[in-house]
């Protein structure tokens, strides 16, 4: 597993964690940079990933509501929505991540992490929003 996948699962770990502990995610990333438990230090593109969502959280929760067609954030499960986060930052506000890879990246982790049909929906709605890029941004 290459340094970015770990440090994407990182990101996702501290994002998941979060919401199901009902926490603020950037207070829980301040506490696992302070004592990072059982694992290792977290990894700076962690770091950048958690306050990189958390800081444009409400517009890729607006995009990836308006594009995920009969599926509200709410009812997504919370790996899928975590990767999705992640995936939709990557994609939109990274440009040292080709798109291509971060779609995959979350495919790869929903694949190990998630049910059995998030693969084919993670896949879908970031490709999706790729499509989508050039408007969006502008």
């Amino acid at each position: 597993m290459g340094a970015r996948t770990k440090a994407r699962k990182r990101a996702l770990d501290v994002l998941f964690e979060a919401e199901q502990r009902e926490l603020d995610p950037v207070s829980l990333l301040a506490e696992r940079i302070v004592q990072p438990g059982t694992e290792a230090a977290l990894p700076q593109y962690s770091i950048e990933l958690v306050e990189g969502v958390c800081e444009r959280l409400g517009r890729i929760d607006e995009l990836l509501a308006t594009h995920s067609h009969g599926w509200t954030i709410e009812r997504m499960p919370a790996v899928d929505r975590a990767l999705l986060r992640l995936g939709t930052w990557e994609i939109l506000f990274n440009d040292d991540v080709p798109d291509a890879v971060a779609v995959d990246e979350a495919v790869e982790l929903a694949r190990s992490l998630s049910t059995d049909e998030s693969p084919v929906f993670i896949n879908g709605l970031l490709g999706r929003i790729v499509d989508l890029k050039p408007t969006l941004l502008a």
